[in-house]
């Protein structure tokens, strides 16, 4: 039992980052754009390179080992894509109300219509929407650290950098809404738990029936989903903000990071 508790700390600690980000966004007077693209941008180079260089041939081996070359390595390209698929679906069903990272200053949004209730709607939905998206990071997170302690500190950290703006996103419209600060935090908050949540269900239902070939399956689909996230969300989001080569330093930064540190802990 005491060596899923690291894990599950780590899963905690990239999703109750939402709160870090709403902290920013309700006591800052306003929004430091160029750190938010090159951390978004970070943290995509962080998740692209860890996917590509490290998750996906773990995966490969592990299925090439259970399944024979061929067959494992047909698996773990479906998979990869399948992971891709899941989360690209979960995208669509989910309601877009509003792009949780094209923020604007926090000063600007003082002179939004007051409409209360359309404001109070949005930060909802844009809660359940960020918690949706939450969830299979957590079943990521929680599974990498498990098999790789070092790996699951690596997708915590950039799971919890690009969650800051969400928490950002989800808590100005409820704080413009209702007027309260404690409200804000609170929704931000509970977003950021559907991660544990995920690492919870990956616990309970998953690491029971754990094999080289489930495991294969499961590294190659989270690579899948890091991968769409990356390029879906992150660097789209990184470079909304009009930083657009800061982005890009931020990528290759993420990248740089990530090969020093695995190569330190090789």
């Amino acid at each position: 039992m005491e060596q899923y508790i690291f894990p599950f700390l780590l899963t905690l600690f990239a999703g109750l980052s939402t709160g870090i980000g709403s902290i920013i966004a309700l006591f800052a007077k306003k929004t430091n754009r160029v750190f938010l693209s090159v951390s978004l941008g970070f943290s995509a180079g962080v998740m692209i390179y860890v996917s590509m260089i490290e998750i996906f041939p773990e995966a490969q081996e592990a299925l090439v080992g259970s399944l024979g070359k061929v067959q494992g390595m047909w698996a773990t390209a479906g998979a990869f894509f399948a992971g891709f698929i899941l989360i690209a679906i979960i995208d669509r069903l989910v309601p877009s109300f509003e792009n949780p990272h094209q923020l604007r200053k926090v000063e600007d949004l003082q002179h939004v219509p007051d409409d209360q209730r359309k404001l109070h709607r949005l930060g909802i939905f844009t809660a359940l929407a960020i918690a949706i998206h939450n969830f299979p990071e957590g079943l990521a997170t929680f599974i990498a650290a498990v098999q790789d302690p070092g790996l699951g500190i690596a997708i915590a950290v950039a799971i919890a950098i690009h969650n800051i703006p969400e928490g950002i996103a989800v808590s100005v419209p409820i704080y413009y809404a209702t007027g309260s600060r404690k409200k804000a935090f609170i929704y931000s908050f509970l977003s950021g738990l559907a991660e544990p949540i995920g690492a919870v269900v990956g616990f309970l239902i998953l690491l029971p029936f754990l094999s080289d070939t489930l495991f294969g399956i499961i590294f190659a689909s989270v690579a899948g989903i890091m991968v769409f996230i990356s390029l879906d969300e992150l660097l789209p989001a990184s470079r909304e903000y009009g930083y657009y080569h800061y982005s890009i330093y931020g990528l290759l930064g993420g990248m740089v990071v990530m090969a020093v540190s695995l190569l330190l802990m090789s």
